[in-house]
């Protein structure tokens, strides 16, 4: 027997999909706007490889694009570039006193 709680929690789940999907629509939008050719198949590429890294890149694009910081295409030259930032944010070390 299905309690309602089970509903609402059934639907609670789509509408957080949809809007999940909603995002990652707009966001896709965003980056087919502002990647050049060989750009979008270098983030298609990561995505197969490392999807959590190519979404990472994918909201940042975004960010910037949405503040105005992206004033031309972006090459594939450029979102190396942009990569290894985003790499280099991540490294961290620990040191022992």
């Amino acid at each position: 027997m299905v309690t309602e709680e089970d509903l609402k929690k059934q639907l609670y789940d789509q509408m957080m999909m949809q809007q999940q999907q909603q995002v990652e629509a707009a966001i896709a939008e965003i980056s087919a706007k502002i990647l050049d050719r060989q750009a979008r198949e270098r983030l298609n590429n990561l995505k197969v490889i490392k999807p959590e890294l190519a979404m990472q890149l994918q909201v940042y694009l975004a960010q910037l694009y949405k503040a105005g910081e992206i004033k031309n295409i972006i090459t594939d030259a450029q979102l190396v570039v942009i990569l290894k930032t985003i790499g280099k944010q991540k490294e961290f070390t620990i040191r022992r006193k």
